[in-house]
């Protein structure tokens, strides 16, 4: 395997792990400021205890390359449990880490140009962009260098250390909003404005103060167009203001979006642009652009004229024919053309963003045999760009043998969920067995091949599997029948985000785990019979009378069995024993 040298600021967080790990051990440091510290180096306690850990590797915008697959694909086998999970923020995970084998494993991920650093705690984390940027026929601006110096900038900032509470930063190069930047504490979208000479300035509208979590808010605009030399200042000064005015007090209430409920989004602009005036003065200022996007370029893939952007981002499939052949079945959903440069991407599906290490090395093997570059989805997926059409029937049959060729990249079997209660202090139900379990029962219902519509799974109120944004969404809940506890939920409808506009789910009931998969087969079931031709999830529910009617027409799921009669209502997905709501003290919770 190819290695490089470590970058030097990264050997020096190493070398502190390491001589800071080994006071812990000795109890010459403090267990909290000990906490602290690992968590703002990715490293992140397990429910199991003892000193099992979950290391979350940050992926800049998704991107990875051949060398980094390779790693992964040893790193699971050797640190882990045999496989890795890609999250919604393009970090990839890997459990039971032991705590003192973290140095070595942090040594190893830096000779391929990976870090943990601030990848976890109450940092700048990993900066996310679109999985299609630079291969996209909507796309105003190439996002990729611009997340890149973005990254660079603000990793081992002195104001991206100690915040209030976790900052994060979304791109987006077009309205369509694939990177979901409406429900981040910054989101840029590119945008174009015109000129008096009749030509057009690309720049970005930056977006501000969002957040998902148990109280989600959606992130508000600064301005109307931010100059492209002047957005890593205008990033700063967020981050800057949100350093001053953030609650120190209380972390249930830190995030910047709080800040807006307590002095107004008036306010709070006019705080930032003054921030950002005077920015000037500081040492750290990032004005003008970036030398990284001087070097790649940022200009976009080829902008398609007469094609309005779709809600998602990518050509939507409603319906795969099931007569036709494998082949043609993938191709139809996975594989994304881009009009303007004829650019040709497919999405490898990863059941529940889980990677094996075989799959690792299989991939990074594609990467360099078809000569392509790969990324992260926001949907725990993985977009192979820099294809030809000729390699399209290849590559599938690649992905086939390797089991990652299922069709899935936006239909119904995409499901997306967060670890949950299998390693998770904050979960209170088993979200991945319910993820599974409904990807189980759309398949045998013949619906798992239907698009237009999305569903995540969070194993608490907190998000991370973004529930809030799914057009069916669920999250853990803690419920008592017959005098015992039981695994719930609650179900919410009609999420969505895109066109820079942001729609949370609506409540629609709450319901046993077990009776979870027959309400999203009914309402999968309902949307494929009655939606009018290239109608969304959202459109379909508001025309038949929004969240509560549907909770309404559920209600029967919400029903308890006698415990001896039925206890498995009563026993969790992939647990043995009873329910029970152990829920840890949280390190870093969503939000």
């Amino acid at each position: 395997m190819q290695t490089r040298e470590i970058d030097p600021e990264i050997a020096a967080d190493i070398a502190k792990f390491e001589r800071l790990l080994a006071d812990h051990l000795a109890d010459r440091v403090d267990e909290d400021a000990f906490r602290v510290f690992r968590l703002n180096n990715g490293i992140y306690g397990q429910r199991q205890g003892g000193h099992n850990q979950m290391i979350r590797i940050k992926l800049p915008y998704g991107g990875v390359s051949a060398e980094q697959l390779d790693l992964l694909g040893s790193v699971a086998d050797r640190y882990s449990r045999g496989w890795g999970h890609l999250t919604t923020r393009l970090n990839v995970q890997f459990h039971f880490v032991q705590l003192e084998r973290v140095p070595d494993l942090l040594r190893e991920l830096a000779e391929v140009g990976l870090t943990t650093r601030e990848a976890c705690g109450d940092t700048v984390r990993n900066v996310m962009g679109c999985h299609l940027a630079g291969a996209c026929p909507y796309e105003v601006l190439d996002i990729s260098p611009w997340a890149e110096a973005t990254f660079r900038h603000f990793l081992h900032h002195p104001y991206a250390q100690r915040l209030p509470r976790k900052f994060k930063i979304n791109f987006s190069g077009c309205a369509t909003d694939c990177g979901q930047a409406m429900f981040n504490d910054v989101g840029v979208v590119a945008v174009s404005r015109p000129l008096p000479d009749g030509t057009v300035e690309p720049g970005f509208r930056v977006f501000m103060a969002g957040g998902l979590g148990a109280n989600p808010h959606p992130a508000q605009a600064l301005e109307e167009f931010t100059p492209r030399e002047e957005l890593l200042p205008t990033i700063e000064a967020i981050l800057r203001t949100f350093d001053h005015y953030g609650n120190r007090d209380n972390k249930l209430r830190a995030r910047l979006k709080w800040v807006v409920d307590q002095i107004g989004i008036d306010e709070l602009r006019r705080r930032v642009q003054r921030e950002r005036q005077l920015l000037l003065a500081s040492s750290s200022w990032p004005g003008g652009i970036p030398a990284i996007v001087q070097e790649l370029g940022d200009a976009p893939a080829g902008v398609a004229t007469g094609i309005e952007p779709t809600p998602v981002g990518t050509p939507v499939t409603f319906r795969i024919d099931s007569k036709q052949d494998p082949y043609r079945r993938w191709e139809s959903s996975n594989v994304i053309i881009g009009v303007a440069k004829g650019t040709v991407s497919a999405i490898a599906y990863a059941e529940l963003g889980d990677i094996t290490s075989d799959q690792f090395r299989a991939l990074a093997a594609i990467v360099r045999d078809f000569g392509i570059d790969m990324r992260v989805t926001n949907r725990q997926n993985l977009a192979l760009r820099g294809l030809s059409a000729e390699q399209l029937p290849d590559l599938y049959d690649r992905l086939a043998q390797i089991g990652m060729a299922e069709p899935g990249a936006e239909l119904a079997r995409d499901v997306v969920s967060c670890p949950g209660a299998d390693t998770c202090n904050l979960a209170v139900t088993q979200s991945r067995g319910l993820a599974a379990d409904i990807g189980r029962a759309l398949e045998d219902a013949g619906l798992a091949e239907i698009g237009g519509v999305r569903i995540n799974i969070s194993g608490c109120t907190n998000s991370c599997g973004q529930h809030h944004i799914a057009d069916i969404g669920f999250h853990g809940v803690e419920r008592r029948a017959h005098g015992r506890p039981a695994p719930g939920y609650q179900l919410l409808l009609g999420g969505h985000v895109g066109n820079t506009e942001i729609e949370f789910g609506h409540r629609a009931l709450r319901l046993p785990a077990k009776a979870a998969a027959e309400a999203t087969v009914r309402l999968v079931g309902r949307y494929a019979d009655e939606r009018n031709v290239g109608e969304p999830f959202s459109g379909w529910l508001e025309r038949v009378g929004g969240a509560k009617v549907m909770g309404t027409e559920l209600k029967d799921l919400d029903f308890w069995p006698d415990p001896e009669e039925h206890p498995d209502y009563y026993i969790d997905f992939d647990e043995t024993g009873p329910y029970v709501a152990d829920v840890g003290e949280g390190e870093c919770a969503a939000g």
